[in-house]
C-alpha cells in the first residue's frame, strides 16, 4: 500500500469518527419491522448499540405492501456507541454501505470485510466491493484492533438475524 493511499484511508477513517453517519438511534417507523444488537469488545471496552430497519420491497414506510413485496432490505441503520477511533467510523461507514442493500448483499459484504479483517494484512480489499470500508485494511495487521473494526459489523449481522 503506498503512503499516500494509506494517509487516504486514515483520513476516511478520522473523517467518519468525528461526524458519525447513523448516530443516534432512530425510531421504527409504523409498520416496520427492526432488528437490534448490542455488542461489547471486552479487550478495550468500545461497545454499540445496531438498530437495523427492515423492509420488503415495494412496501412504503406507512407499511402498505406493492410490487416487490417480500423482498426484504434495509431501510436505515442507527446506532449509537462510545469507544475508539476505528469502532466508531466503521460504524458510520457501515451505515452508509448497507443502507438500501437486501439482506443477502448486506452477509456477503459482511463476509468480505471480515475476510479482509482476519487476513493479517494479505487480502486486500476491495475498494469496488467495500466502498470507504477499504479504508480499515490496514487494521487487519493489527489483531487487537480487528475486533474494534468488526463490532459494528457483528451487530448488523445480529440485528438482521433478530429482525426475522
Amino acid at each position: 500500500m503506498s503512503a499516500e493511499l494509506q494517509q487516504l484511508y486514515q483520513q476516511i477513517i478520522l473523517d467518519h469518527a468525528k461526524a458519525r453517519h447513523g448516530a443516534g438511534l432512530a425510531e421504527v417507523p409504523a409498520g416496520l419491522k427492526s432488528g437490534e444488537s448490542h455488542q461489547l469488545n471486552p479487550t478495550c471496552g468500545d461497545e454499540i448499540t445496531l438498530r437495523a430497519v427492515m423492509t420488503d420491497a415495494g412496501t412504503s414506510a406507512a407499511g402498505a405492501a406493492g410490487v416487490g413485496a417480500g423482498i426484504t432490505s434495509v431501510q436505515g441503520i442507527s446506532w449509537e456507541g462510545q469507544g475508539c477511533s476505528i469502532s466508531m467510523a466503521s460504524a458510520s461507514v457501515l451505515t452508509d454501505l448497507a443502507a438500501g442493500l437486501s439482506r443477502d448483499e448486506i452477509m456477503a459484504l459482511v463476509d468480505n470485510f471480515r475476510e479482509v479483517m482476519r487476513s493479517r494484512g494479505t487480502v486486500e480489499a476491495d475498494e469496488e466491493v467495500l466502498g470507504d470500508a477499504a479504508a480499515f485494511s490496514g487494521v487487519s495487521r493489527y489483531p487487537a484492533r480487528v475486533k474494534c473494526a468488526m463490532l459494528a459489523w457483528v451487530a448488523l449481522e445480529e440485528a438482521l438475524l433478530a429482525a426475522n
